[in-house]
């Protein structure tokens, strides 16, 4: 997908990072059985989607991809969380 280009994504939650020297972004990991795609979560944006960041095991993402060569980011600025169905899922977090 080239840059810029508006998307939604949806895929299990495997990974949350909120790294102290990020300023307040939250880097989010899905991944599905093409691979993985990392969200990156701005602060405002985080605060806004805060409990569907947190707690949603599957997740979908709206939002815009970044490219800068061969690393692809979606940069959200919608989150819904989506249901499993039953199906129990584990993600690794900061929380």
């Amino acid at each position: 997908m080239k840059n810029g280009v508006n998307i939604r994504y949806a895929s299990l939650v495997i990974c949350r990072q909120r790294p102290q020297t990020a300023s307040g972004v939250v880097f989010v990991t899905l991944e599905d059985e093409t691979g993985f795609v990392n969200l990156i979560l701005w602060a405002a944006t985080f605060e806004r989607w805060r409990h569907v960041a947190t707690t949603s095991s599957l997740l979908a993402a709206h939002g815009k991809v970044e490219r800068d060569g061969d690393v692809i980011y979606v940069v959200p600025d919608r989150l819904e969380a989506l249901e499993l169905g039953g199906m129990p899922s584990a993600s690794r977090d900061f929380r």
